[in-house]
């Protein structure tokens, strides 16, 4: 079963959903679930996994399928293809527990916030240890989080790259919340 007590999704999706966040957060995803201010499940609706606390998800039962739009925090999608996709609403939940985070030099931020990959010349630093392809939260040289991405190049690779070589690439940003607002349900 788990981590996710899903309902409505079979075995595959959930394996996929499972070893997607647990690769990237490790145990720390536990704490996301068990919290000092109660339990917390994921729950998949419409393709959709959102991530609410025990409490409102059984009060939620009251209502039907179709008439329930939306439940908690959407934590990412899956596409037609099932692959899940975090969503930037999940990033206050996973800034907290990620494993692996880069920081970007202050120029940088916007470029970022426009949608674009991060280039050498823009990271600040980047945690110890992260490997190619890891899955990174991205922030601002004050540790405000601003995204997340994958790392295009490990912490080794980093430190002998060129200057415009991209080094994390972009998946989400604070900036889609502008960009994109009409679809953010």
């Amino acid at each position: 079963s788990g981590i996710f007590a899903v309902f409505g999704m079979h075995l595959y999706l959930r394996r996929v959903l499972s070893s997607g966040i647990n690769a990237e957060y490790g145990e720390n995803v536990k704490l996301l679930l068990e919290r000092s201010d109660g339990n917390y499940v994921f729950r998949y609706h419409k393709d959709k996994v959102y991530y609410v606390s025990e409490d409102i998800m059984k009060r939620a039962t009251n209502i039907g399928r179709k008439e329930l739009i939306t439940l908690g925090t959407m934590f990412g999608k899956f596409s037609k293809t099932e692959k899940f996709k975090l969503h930037i609403t999940a990033l206050d939940f996973i800034s907290s527990y990620a494993k692996q985070k880069v920081w970007l030099k202050p120029g940088a931020e916007q470029q970022y916030l426009y949608g674009n990959n991060v280039t050498k010349a823009g990271l600040g630093r980047i945690s110890a240890g992260t490997e190619k392809y890891d899955g990174v939260v991205v922030y601002n040289m004050n540790d405000l989080p601003l995204g997340f991405g994958v790392a295009a190049k490990s912490t080794a690779e980093c430190k002998t790259t060129e200057p415009n070589t991209i080094v994390v690439f972009h998946q989400a940003d604070i900036g889609e919340y502008l960009r994109a607002e009409s679809t953010m349900s």
